[in-house]
């Protein structure tokens, strides 16, 4: 498997170019898929989403998961990318881009990831009030962690 790409960053994330690394010379990808999550303002009341992490553990875990998917799925490339730091509404918050020969396997390494990512990657996020008040630590989601049962 080429390439696998770990990253976390303050700097925005540049979608089309990362996800152009797992095809660049490549003629045995047949299927890229990618998930994009966003900071949402939540109907206006955020300005923004602050993450923190701990660093070399967040970046461990992720690859540890990665590499965990590219042992159940033939995958030829992975890209999973985290911001930290003050992001604003709109802005790209993770990256999770899988290549594979077929489709099925794309699908479900991406998904496989970004599930435990979501779950199991040590980060913390706390919002900031479009009024300027003061943000709540956001709370784990039972959903997230329902999803893992499937794998």
């Amino acid at each position: 498997m080429a390439p696998l790409v770990v990253r976390l960053q303050a700097a925005p994330i540049d979608v089309e170019a990362e996800t152009r690394l797992l095809s660049v010379g490549r003629g045995d990808v047949g299927a890229i898929v990618t998930f994009t999550g966003l900071c949402r303002d939540e109907k206006g009341t955020l300005s923004g989403l602050e993450l923190e992490h701990y660093p070399g553990m967040a970046e461990a875990e992720i690859t540890r998961i990665a590499e965990e998917a590219a042992g159940r799925w033939p995958l030829l490339g992975i890209v999973a990318i985290h911001r930290h730091g003050l992001v604003a509404p709109g802005e790209v918050i993770v990256l999770v881009a899988v290549a594979s020969a077929h489709r099925q396997a794309a699908f479900a390494g991406a998904e496989f990831i970004m599930d435990f990512l979501k779950s199991r990657a040590p980060f913390w996020k706390k919002e900031h009030r479009s009024d300027g008040g003061e943000g709540q630590w956001v709370d784990a989601k039972e959903s997230d962690e329902a999803a893992l049962s499937r794998w």
